[in-house]
């Protein structure tokens, strides 16, 4: 029996601690240059109205002043909705909205990915179809659709929605197809594990980088999502509706 040799190879790093140090510095500088946009806006709040018109404008303020912050809590109490009206209408769409979208696309992505019913092809076949279509293409018909389901004017109207986008959907099918197998869901059958006891226990935990990525995505749409064409009422308005009116 001839012995195989095997030379041990030690890694050696060709980066120095001056390379090292120079990349943390051109780094910092980076992040400082595009933290710049910021602290304009964090400074324009303390500058009083003439200093908006000098030219070319100045980035600190000459003189600082509290005013406009004064101006703002006098906008806010001269309204005859509540500002913390908007603040409720935007952490319950976006809370109900997320959690809806999770369960919904997660429950249809694992019977997409892992229950091989008659026609699953074709219908991802579909999803994929429609992610060339932005929202705006089917307005008119979201509109017709509320109309006639009666949601027009209410919460439903940017909530139902959300449960249902087809982005989340082929985000969680592509996450299942590629970090579960089928031999850890057929054993967890064997073992007398129901469907949604598989779903639940064996699935979720496995996908969780994909469910908490959906989770991201979901939230950031419908916290930022502004004068909707589904709601006119004022006190059903989100939070980002009353900073633009403001």
């Amino acid at each position: 029996m001839k012995k195989i040799r095997v030379r041990n190879h030690r890694v050696v790093l060709n980066r120095s601690k001056g390379g090292d140090f120079g990349i943390n510095i051109m780094l910092l500088l980076i992040g400082a240059f595009m933290f710049i946009p910021m602290i304009y806006s964090v400074m324009n709040a303390f500058k009083p109205l003439e200093e908006f018109f000098y030219f070319p404008p100045h980035f600190f303020p000459r003189r600082l002043t509290l005013e406009n912050f004064t101006y703002l809590f006098q906008l806010m109490s001269s309204s005859w909705v509540p500002f913390s009206r908007y603040i409720f209408n935007t952490v319950f769409i976006t809370v109900a909205g997320v959690l809806g979208n999770l369960i919904i696309s997660s429950l249809c992505a694992y019977a997409l990915s892992k229950i091989p019913f008659p026609g699953h092809k074709f219908f991802f076949q579909l999803i994929q179809k429609s992610l060339m279509f932005s929202a705006t293409v089917a307005g008119i018909i979201n509109f017709i659709s509320m109309s006639l389901l009666g949601w027009v004017d209410s919460y439903l109207a940017i909530i139902v929605p959300a449960w249902a986008t087809t982005t989340g959907l082929y985000l969680m099918k592509q996450f299942m197809e590629s970090n579960i197998s089928t031999e850890v869901l057929e054993s967890a059958r064997l073992d007398g594990a129901s469907e949604l006891r598989t779903f639940w226990s064996i699935a979720m935990p496995m996908v969780k980088p994909g469910w908490l990525t959906l989770i991201v995505y979901s939230f950031q749409g419908l916290w930022n999502s502004g004068q909707s064409s589904f709601i006119y009422s004022e006190q059903l308005k989100t939070l980002n509706y009353a900073i633009s009116q403001i």
